[in-house]
């Protein structure tokens, strides 16, 4: 069996091999997997924290040993609490996102692979275990104006299941990576009226099927990511757009996660 580590910024995952392929996802700085195909240039991946399967570059694959990706495996996922930081490797730097993964992080620097890697920045290493529904909300305000992007899981372009995913992510919460998969966790609320700031809304298409999810702020306002990550007006009917005077989403249902 062959393991790998994202030690990038950003990686495209995509549906099939090809650069040309759908973006499905991205692995972030952090993110381990575990290999299950090879093709020519390309490798098939599970990633390991929510078993998402998809295509990656062979030139942007870091090779680890079954021991590390164990030992990864077993620790408490520490991330990134900034915007942006700088990670320094061999003096020089470069840039990682909120919500990145910080491997065998311990004093404020990561050891993988004969290599240390210094961090600079605020993580969730102190974050009490009760998670703050006050706390997840400001991590989630951090994302506003940060432009859609399917598949993207970063501040320069996110989708809507990303988003949620990351910010819960941060607060020690495993959501899957996809709306519809999300679905399936939490208790259902039987009235809009019942809601509270944290919990997740699910919105479907005609056909019934769950195509974008947001956090509530309250019971009248959600935070998500519809063309850009923004703060809408929300009833029980779904989310009012105040610009176009128009529902852009149908509610199905609000689900109690914490």
């Amino acid at each position: 069996m062959q393991y790998g580590i994202c030690l990038l910024s950003a990686v495209p995952c995509r549906k099939e091999s090809s650069n040309t392929s759908e973006m499905v996802t991205q692995l972030l700085f952090g993110d381990h997997y575990t290999v299950i195909e090879t093709k020519e240039e390309w490798l098939k991946i599970l990633i390991a924290y929510d078993n998402y399967e998809c295509w990656i570059n062979l030139k942007q694959h870091q090779n680890i040993t079954s021991a590390i990706f164990n030992q990864l495996q077993s620790q408490k996922t520490i991330c990134n609490t900034d915007l942006f930081q700088s990670i320094q490797l061999e003096e020089k730097s470069f840039p990682i996102s909120l919500g990145c993964t910080l491997p065998l992080f311990s004093k404020n620097q990561i050891n993988l692979n004969n290599k240390t890697y210094l961090v600079e920045g605020n993580t969730n290493v102190n974050f009490e275990k009760e998670v703050s529904i006050k706390k997840l909300l400001e991590t989630a305000n951090q994302f506003l104006n940060s432009p859609y992007l399917w598949g993207g899981k970063t501040p320069m372009g996110i989708d809507c299941s990303g988003f949620t995913q990351l910010v819960f992510k941060i607060h020690g919460l495993k959501l899957p990576r996809d709306a519809y998969q999300q679905v399936e966790l939490g208790s259902p609320l039987n009235f809009v009226e019942e809601a509270e700031a944290g919990d997740l809304a699910f919105f479907d298409n005609e056909e019934g099927k769950i195509v974008h999810v947001g956090i509530l702020l309250d019971n009248e306002k959600i935070i998500h990511a519809s063309g850009y990550v923004k703060i809408d007006k929300f009833d029980h009917y779904g989310i009012f757009n105040s610009n176009t005077k128009k529902y852009s989403h149908t509610l199905r249902v609000i689900k109690r996660i914490i």
